[in-house]
């Protein structure tokens, strides 16, 4: 009897584990120009009302049901989950700022408000690309981003204006795209170090838990600078990399998407275009990951945007092994750029205005990730387009 009644436990606990959800968390990321606690607000109160209505869109659609909530019990969750990071360039602004003041006694006025609202407006901007003032956010991120995993959370970052710029450089730091014996066999080690790391292989890591294990990190012009070690020492690194790939990089399948908007990231890291830029292997293999491990990467921008820059020409993904001269595998996920929405506000106001037309925005949004799906996965649809390309008539997609 005792026995029975134990098998009857074990299938309705078993029963419960397939029935406990799993929760979707959006994380959203400020950008520039929301040091102050006022702005700090208004940035808060607009994704308050941002939000349950982007929530209710991705729940509606149909496109979404079928691919991202695939399972009957995923589920967004109610609060969003705000990342913040403005807050810790204030010191340098107000720096900036009083040396500004300096210049009012001697500028015309027009000059100083000119030179004020270039300051307010881009130093974040600049200030978050610098690698010594990113790095510290990417960690808190990926910290984030562990512990909405440990609570049986997927998460989606939603990354505004300069926030754009954290989620690209989280994507490239810390997904876990690097197999450690290939990326042995493409820098600059002896064949004994070669030779150790095909005979001891680990899990795919990430670009910052290669500095977190000491092995070396990437530099500024694009280059993974190995730290200056004996074999030995490199050897012993390489197998800190199982720990530090456990806490430096994104738990695998943690991370569902990607979605950019009001993003300057072309223009601020246009440097990605250079060929000498060693930095463009690395992301030809985020990229492939991006697309085998189903992830979505979105860019959603308003036309009347000044700042909004389209990120990337849509392209199918035969045309992204061509163009990338990469292979990819059992394709899943999608990169999208929507950059031709009308947001009916001025240009003065509509950098700011993803929270006030928010319904326009999450529909933008919504639009963006099923017209990217169809693209790669719908052959009727793809052709439908390519077709319209070659013809350059402009396609206005359903």
């Amino acid at each position: 009897m005792k026995k029975i009644l134990g098998i009857i436990l074990g299938l309705l606990m078993l029963q419960n584990v397939c029935l406990a959800q799993t929760g979707v968390s959006f994380v959203y990321i400020n950008g520039s120009n929301n040091n102050d606690e006022k702005m700090r607000n208004w940035y808060i109160e607009g994704v308050q009302k941002l939000h349950p209505v982007m929530k209710k869109k991705f729940e509606k659609n149909k496109e979404i049901k079928k691919v991202f909530l695939d399972k009957p019990h995923y589920k967004i969750n109610e609060d969003p989950v705000i990342f913040f990071w403005g807050d810790k360039s204030q010191k340098d602004l107000e720096f900036v700022q009083g040396q500004l003041d300096l210049t009012k006694a001697f500028s015309p006025t027009i000059a100083y408000k000119v030179r004020s609202m270039l300051a307010s407006y881009l130093h974040d901007a600049i200030w978050v690309q610098k690698q010594h003032n990113m790095l510290p956010i990417l960690d808190e991120l990926n910290d984030t981003v562990i512990k909405e995993a440990q609570k049986g959370n997927k998460t989606v970052l939603y990354g505004y204006s300069a926030g754009s710029f954290v989620t690209y450089e989280y994507m490239f730091n810390n997904l876990p795209y690097l197999n450690p014996e290939e990326l042995f066999n493409e820098i600059d080690v002896s064949e004994s170090v070669r030779k150790f790391a095909s005979e001891h292989p680990l899990e795919n890591t990430c670009i910052s838990a290669l500095s977190k294990a000491e092995i070396g990190t990437v530099s500024q012009s694009g280059h993974l600078i190995l730290k200056k070690i004996d074999d030995n020492s490199l050897e012993e690194n390489y197998l800190k990399l199982r720990e530090a790939t456990k806490t430096a990089c994104a738990p695998a399948g943690s991370l569902q998407g990607v979605v950019n908007f009001a993003s300057p990231l072309v223009l601020f890291y246009s440097d990605l275009a250079d060929p000498d830029y060693e930095l463009t292997y690395y992301n030809k293999l985020m990229l492939k990951y991006i697309i085998e491990n189903g992830l979505f990467f979105i860019t959603v921008n308003y036309r009347e945007d000044p700042l909004g820059f389209p990120s990337t020409k849509n392209l199918t993904i035969d045309e992204m092994e061509k163009l990338a001269n990469i292979e990819i595998k059992d394709p899943k996920g999608f990169v999208y750029d929507n950059s031709s929405v009308w947001s009916k506000r001025s240009v003065l106001f509509a950098h700011t205005s993803y929270w006030s037309a928010k319904r326009t925005f999450s529909n933008a949004v919504v639009k963006a990730f099923t017209n990217g799906y169809r693209l790669q996965y719908d052959k009727e649809f793809q052709e439908k387009v390519l077709k319209n390309n070659k013809k350059k008539v402009k396609f206005e997609m359903i």
